[in-house]
């Protein structure tokens, strides 16, 4: 990941340098980055533009690497640069290996789908939309230099978000052959390596000087994506079908045994 930044940083800084110097000055190179470079939280705080970083786990660790070297070509170099840190995706076309996705087409199946621990991780759901709306306010109109949180305001837990999802699919496609709730399919496996406990985002920088906030709320946009998911069974199922069966992604690998 980082190396991959190193490289698209060299060739767009010696793009920016051939530019006119018209072109140079409204020119902005748009990085865009996690929550996870933060690090885990408690039970109370949100993550500032200033919070320290703390990865944890391999991806968060070259993300995190990625921020610092947008940072370093815009202080060593003078490249206009912008960064923003958003907290979790959702909406319609997301790939079926997300957890809202994945929970909508396993539960329409009436399929058992395995929860990380206890459920109890807390994520801040982003709608993408919402997303889209703040990228663009960052690109055209974001300090060269400043780094954006970008947050839904919507923090909830896992379990609640599966419950929830639970309802809607009930609430949308109907109930089980048997009449039962979508909720009792819910299981609960040993919590994938790295996960960490809280993560949470505080926008106020971006509303403050973009005059930007979300206007999907958690519960409009959790509607609006499970019922386009019902809607559109065979986008994912070709997918299913041809790239993603459903596997639990992250377990580690089975020792392989060698013959004595």
């Amino acid at each position: 990941m980082s190396s991959a930044t190193c490289t698209l940083l060299e060739v767009v800084l010696d793009y920016w340098r051939s530019l006119p110097a018209a072109k140079r000055a409204g020119f902005r190179f748009h990085h865009v980055s996690t929550d996870e470079v933060y690090g885990s939280l408690g039970a109370t705080g949100r993550f500032l533009e200033t919070t320290a970083y703390q990865p944890n786990s391999p991806y968060a660790a070259s993300k995190a690497a990625s921020d610092h070297f947008v940072r370093a070509w815009h202080h060593t170099f003078g490249l206009p640069v912008v960064t923003s840190n958003c907290s979790n995706n959702y909406g319609p076309w997301q790939f079926p290996e997300k957890l809202i996705p994945l929970v909508t087409h396993q539960r329409a199946a009436g399929k058992r789908l395995p929860v990380y621990g206890k459920g109890e991780n807390v994520r801040d759901w982003l709608y993408v939309d919402d997303h889209a709306r703040a990228l663009w306010l960052i690109l055209v109109s974001g300090r060269p230099g400043e780094t954006y949180n970008v947050g839904g305001d919507s923090e909830r837990r896992n379990l609640e978000v599966v419950e929830g999802i639970c309802d809607l699919v009930d609430r949308l496609a109907g109930p089980l052959p048997n009449g039962g709730s979508r909720r009792g399919l819910i299981e609960f496996v040993k919590d994938r390596p790295g996960h960490d406990q809280r993560y949470a985002i505080d926008a106020s920088k971006l509303q403050r000087e973009l005059a930007w906030a979300p206007r999907e709320s958690f519960a409009s946009g959790l509607e609006r994506t499970v019922g386009w998911y019902l809607d559109h069974r065979a986008w994912w199922e070709r997918l299913r079908a041809g790239v993603y069966a459903g596997d639990r992604l992250g377990l580690e690998k089975p020792e392989k045994k060698v013959a004595p």
